[in-house]
């Protein structure tokens, strides 16, 4: 398996009404990221893009399925499969690019 870049690994951050509220009420921040990504590497990418080094306490990550759709009898897909990490950090820690 090839060593992914901290930049590949964090695709995107997730800002949504429901992220929000997870940042305001408990400190989780919500990002789509590689499918090959694991949890150590998240936490890597986390803290050195956001320069949070020992900030992050905690990385859930989960596959998202596939959205698939129909048209009379065809089937096909209207989204891929992909990854979501939500990441935990220590009371008192945020993030900017949250901060909406």
């Amino acid at each position: 398996m090839a060593e992914l870049h901290i930049y590949d690994v964090i695709r995107r951050p997730l800002i949504t009404e429901k992220t929000a509220q997870l940042a305001e009420a408990q400190n989780k921040y919500v990002f789509e990221v590689d499918r090959n990504a694991n949890k150590i590497q998240v936490k890597e990418a986390v803290e050195e893009i956001f320069d949070l080094e020992g900030k992050v306490t905690k990385v859930s990550t989960m596959v998202m399925p596939a959205k698939r759709g129909r048209r009379g009898r065809n089937e096909y897909m209207r989204a891929q499969a992909w990854k979501k990490a939500i990441v935990t950090l220590e009371e008192g820690v945020t993030i900017e690019l949250f901060d909406v």
